[in-house]
């Protein structure tokens, strides 16, 4: 019997159940999904929207840090010194490309490259923040920089725009006095530690000079300002798309430094030396304003901005008349017989008698020693010897009045001093007495402590231990000049239009019928002593009063002659003057070293003549003085070296060899 089908039923209710169990676990899956994608997108922009919306903005925009102008430097009549000028350069930006050798072989078909630029670019990417640009080329000419911008684009990350270079407008005639800016380096970067990020940020910028001598370092973060910051617009790979000139922040300029200096006098001096060695330092006798301060040669500024060359650098630093050397600060010398003012107001200050005569047969000897002098002066009282400069006369009077007692009146007139004026590199030089020479050679020569009396003739002429600068010269005769104020000198006048700091003076403790004495016996040096040749104004009534120097400079053979002017440059004498006029009413007081010049009187007092005229052509009120004289005559004549060879040497056996002249 066959086998019936069977017939499988399948229960609607249960399949319907395990669809709407599907439905609902998925849709379960879905709502709990948009619960957390609404939850999250709540959360992004409505909780945290701000922050992102910050975050965006710093992808659509960028902050360039802008360098800000640095400050001027000019002088006391407003030429500017140092300013700034435009300048094209070309710059890559690091962080913009990626193969910077590719890069850098691109722009040489528009800029060529040196071997020795190319590593120059390549340590500063390398030294260099990704962030900070680094410069390729600078101070480009527009021909060039025309190319460059033509086709800069086509290159990533290199840029071609306009900068501020700084110009220095007198050239080396304010070189050591106003200083230049260069690079910073990292040892400079290691003293501004510590300081504000955006500052420091400021330091990393290609653009960015520090003060590296004179002013510009002494007075560097005054002049140097604060950053600005640029706000632009960039695409995604950080091109400049536009500027925002609403978010942007203007950059401070450095606050302006107005000089004591007069630029006209100071290029003057610079013109009046030429090509030798020495320095010029001029002051008002009543504000102690430095008016003129040069070193000559000096060295153009312009050259350290961008980055001297080594073989320009070694050029300067190898040639003998030392152009790097400030020969107004820090080179000190023997005053010669300039000193032989402050060795007479000592006597008379100690009880000297003016009337006191010496006779002068051209030597003196003492002790197992013979001192000479460069003439025969015959008989001679005080004020004869100022004005003929006799050296006979001065060994006596020194050896009447000791070394102490002249050391005491040369440092109440400055010498050995340093000046507080704002900028660095003095030397104090030497003013010798007894307790120094003790200290200085305590540990050099133990059984050379004492002073010896063959040590004070030397001194009494200004050779011996003595040595000063140009600036202590100077000072010392604008007090003998004033008479009644030991004035200071000054070389700022104002920062950022505020007036500098000053200071009072002190009364001078000294009779001042014994500095009259010694004025009176100065005036007579140009009108009939040493200086008679060389040292008249030509200004009608306004006269100058001086003293003739000359340092000795090398040892002299014994017995042999004193002149040195045949002799080779480097052997030859230190020429020196110091003046004051109007010699009646005194206003303005110099020094003037010629550094090997030889004869003082020949040297060094035509170049001071030059100097003194131009400053008083200039005063208003010395002018109305000048009435009785034909314009033509006062037209700025040639220096020449007068020969004299009766002129003042000052010169002496030398002491034993061990102080560093600075030369």
């Amino acid at each position: 019997m066959a086998a019936e089908p069977s017939l499988v039923f399948t229960d609607v209710n249960e399949r319907q159940g395990a669809f709407t169990r599907r439905v609902f676990l998925m849709g379960g899956v879905v709502a709990f999904g948009m619960f957390a994608l609404i939850g999250r997108l709540v959360h992004l922009q409505i909780l945290q929207g701000s922050k992102f919306q910050k975050l965006s903005a710093a992808n659509q925009f960028n902050f360039r840090l802008v360098p800000p102008p640095r400050g001027n430097i000019l002088d006391r009549n407003g030429k500017l010194i140092a300013g700034n000028r435009p300048s094209f350069r070309v710059m890559i930006e690091t962080n913009e490309i990626k193969n910077i050798d590719d890069t850098l072989d691109q722009v040489s078909y528009i800029l060529p490259q040196t071997l020795t630029s190319r590593r120059r670019i390549l340590r500063d990417i390398n030294q260099n923040q990704r962030s900070v640009p680094t410069i390729i080329a600078s101070d480009l000419s527009w021909e060039d920089f025309s190319k460059v911008s033509l086709y800069a684009n086509d290159i990533p990350g290199v840029v071609a725009d306009m900068d501020e270079m700084r110009a220095y407008y007198y050239g080396g005639a304010f070189s050591h006095v106003v200083g230049y800016v260069a690079k910073i380096s990292q040892k400079d970067m290691d003293k501004e530690k510590g300081g504000p990020e955006g500052e420091f940020n400021l330091l990393h910028h290609p653009s960015f000079r520090i003060g590296k001598s004179g002013i510009e370092k002494a007075f560097d973060r005054d002049l140097r300002g604060t950053a600005g910051g640029k706000k632009v617009e960039v695409d995604a790979r950080g091109r400049v798309v536009a500027e925002d000139g609403e978010g942007s922040i203007a950059p401070v300029p450095g606050k302006d430094i107005v000089l004591t200096l007069d630029a006209d006098i100071q290029q003057r001096a610079i013109d009046v030396f030429g090509q030798e060695s020495g320095s010029a330092v001029m002051m008002d006798i009543e504000t102690g304003e430095v008016l003129c301060m040069t070193s000559s040669p000096g060295f153009d500024p312009n050259l350290f901005v961008s980055g001297i060359s080594n073989d320009a650098y070694k050029l300067l630093h190898d040639y003998d008349h030392n152009p790097l050397l400030d020969k107004a600060l820090t080179a000190t010398y023997p005053p010669g017989s300039t000193f032989k003012t402050l060795v007479g107001l000592a006597a008379l200050e100690n009880g000297f008698d003016p009337k006191t005569t010496h006779t002068c047969n051209g030597a003196f000897p003492y002790g197992n020693r013979v001192f000479h002098c460069d003439g025969r002066h015959g008989t001679l009282d005080l004020h004869g010897a100022i004005v003929t400069s006799c050296d006979v006369y001065f060994y006596q009077c020194a050896l009447s009045v000791g070394p102490d007692k002249i050391a005491d009146v040369a440092r109440k007139f400055g010498l050995g001093q340093i000046f507080d004026i704002g900028i660095d590199g003095q030397k104090a030089g030497v003013v010798p007495d007894q307790a120094w020479k003790k200290a200085y050679f305590e540990k050099r020569q133990p059984n050379n402590t004492r002073w010896w009396p063959g040590e004070t003739p030397s001194m009494g002429i200004g050779q011996g231990y003595t040595n000063v600068n140009a600036l202590q010269n100077c000072v010392a005769v604008a007090r003998l000049a004033n008479g009644r104020k030991a004035v200071m000198p000054r070389l700022i006048k104002s920062i950022g239009g505020k007036p500098y700091k000053d200071t009072e003076f002190e009364d001078l403790p000294v009779d001042p019928a014994h500095i009259a004495f010694v004025r009176a016996a100065m005036a007579d040096v140009v009108t009939s002593g040493t200086a008679a040749r060389s040292g008249k104004l030509d200004l009608g009534p306004i006269l100058m009063a001086g003293k003739t120097g000359t340092a000795q400079a090398h040892t002299y053979a014994a017995g042999g002659s004193r002149a040195t002017l045949h002799l080779g440059w480097e052997k030859r004498d230190h020429a020196w003057f110091v003046a004051f006029a109007p010699a009646d009413a005194p206003k303005y007081a110099m020094s003037v070293i010629v550094q090997h010049g030889g004869w003082g009187a020949s040297s060094a007092a035509p170049k001071a003549r030059e100097i003194m005229r131009m400053a008083l052509l200039k005063d208003p009120e010395i002018q109305k003085r000048i009435v009785a004289v034909n314009p033509a005559d006062l037209v700025d004549k040639p220096v020449s070296d007068v020969p004299d060879p009766e002129s003042d040497t000052g010169a002496a056996p030398p002491p034993p060899d061990i102080i560093d002249n600075g030369v």
